[in-house]
């Protein structure tokens, strides 16, 4: 019976000084504490049987695979199937004034939040991330595989698997700053699905522009 893990990382703590949603704008890389934290990623695989990296092609993701990929000896693929989610509120700093969500400008796109209407749809989000995980699961039989992305594919993704409503409030989201989320399947069925935190002691000094259940402060600019 051949026994397959996969961890999927979300990113570190991201320079991001404005507290804009970021989504998938170049130029976003990691704070110093994010690089701190993608190094406890890495203290975490320390010992495992790594033998897959792939992350989001976005610079966030690639910073925080890359101490692990160097311990490990591995290169980092990209796949834009991990990639962040599409968002119309992409460059707006949501967070400082909640109001500006009430613009009429955006009403347009409060139409459906079960779909969502304002961004990719989470249906979209799922089968891609699915997907991706197919190809890691064939490229890596009997071993394991990191995945480096972003908090709403990898929360979405979870919440498929787990089959619970892909709608959903963010502030119930538990994917923090640099956590780990594992998939393990047996013969490509999947049999667990476990959560970790290796950086924990460090969220409470990071800022995240969508803390989830996390401990780390809202970035509000």
């Amino acid at each position: 019976m051949g026994i397959t893990k996969v961890h999927v990382v979300r990113h570190g703590e991201v320079d991001n000084p404005t507290g804009v949603l970021y989504g998938r704008q170049p130029g976003f890389h990691l704070t110093e504490l994010g690089r701190a934290m993608a190094e406890r990623v890495a203290d975490f695989f320390d010992g495992r049987d790594i033998r897959y990296i792939v992350s989001s092609p976005l610079e966030r993701a690639i910073e925080t695979a890359t101490p692990t990929a160097q311990r490990h000896g591995l290169e980092i693929h990209t796949d834009e199937r991990i990639i962040e989610a599409d968002n119309k509120f992409e460059g707006v700093n949501v967070n400082r004034n909640r109001l500006i969500l009430a613009h009429p400008r955006y009403w347009a796109w409060y139409t459906n939040p079960f779909r969502p209407s304002w961004g990719e749809p989470y249906t979209e989000i799922a089968a891609r991330f699915s997907a991706a995980i197919r190809t890691v699961l064939s490229e890596v039989p009997d071993g394991e595989a990191v995945m480096v992305s972003h908090q709403l594919p990898i929360w979405t993704l979870r919440s498929f698997v787990e089959r619970r409503p892909l709608a959903h409030d963010p502030r119930k989201r538990e994917c923090s700053l640099c956590s780990v989320t594992t998939l393990t399947f047996s013969d490509r069925q999947l049999i667990a699905v476990d959560y970790a935190e290796p950086a924990r002691e460090l969220l409470a000094q990071a800022r995240d522009v969508t803390p989830g259940t996390s401990i780390a402060a809202e970035n509000a600019g």
